[in-house]
């Protein structure tokens, strides 16, 4: 079948590797995230207000703050998130963007410390069509990576291995934040 004749059909040829991943449908479908871009929705304003261990925040700095995410791609997802209530990286101040840098620096000393990674993702998804599950809040993804932790299980077998649980997770980070 060429490809012209192949539109609709998943799974055709097209030079492209795919990494399907199934699990991840009920976080995009809407899970947790907010139905507006209102604050007091916002599960990061929410988190901030709350108890650390409770809504796993792993640090607090004056501007912000570094909090585990609840749909981890891998052990010690982090995000860090200003305090303040904003959408888009050009609204926040100097301030806030100087103490972002600095926690997912920190963030990643730490991650270095306790679980030894091979390497990093940093980034921030800008926007919904960017890829930002909760876009009406700013956060930078700070994500441990080691060789071989993406595997055919969530693929296969509808299981996402997290060896750690995300409050033994919490704990280990907050310790060693220092």
């Amino acid at each position: 079948m060429d490809i012209e004749n192949a539109a609709g059909f998943s799974g055709v040829p097209d030079g492209f590797e795919r990494l399907w991943t199934p699990y991840r449908m009920a976080y995009i479908e809407g899970g947790e995230r907010p139905k507006t871009g209102a604050a007091r929705e916002c599960p990061f304003c929410l988190a901030s207000k709350g108890d650390d261990v409770e809504k796993l925040i792993v640090y607090r700095g004056e501007l912000a703050f570094a909090v585990l995410n609840l749909f981890p791609y891998s052990p010690g997802h982090l995000l860090v998130c200003p305090y303040r209530h904003v959408a888009d990286y050009t609204d926040i101040t100097a301030g806030e963007a100087n103490e972002i840098a600095a926690l997912s620096a920190q963030a990643m000393r730490v991650l270095r410390k306790v679980s030894s990674p091979a390497g990093f993702n940093l980034g921030i998804n800008q926007g919904q069509v960017a890829g930002a599950g909760i876009a009406a809040h700013l956060h930078q993804h700070v994500v441990p990576r080691w060789h071989g932790d993406s595997n055919f299980f969530p693929i296969i077998a509808q299981t996402k291995a997290i060896p750690q649980l995300l409050g033994d997770t919490r704990k280990l980070l907050a310790d060693a934040w220092g």
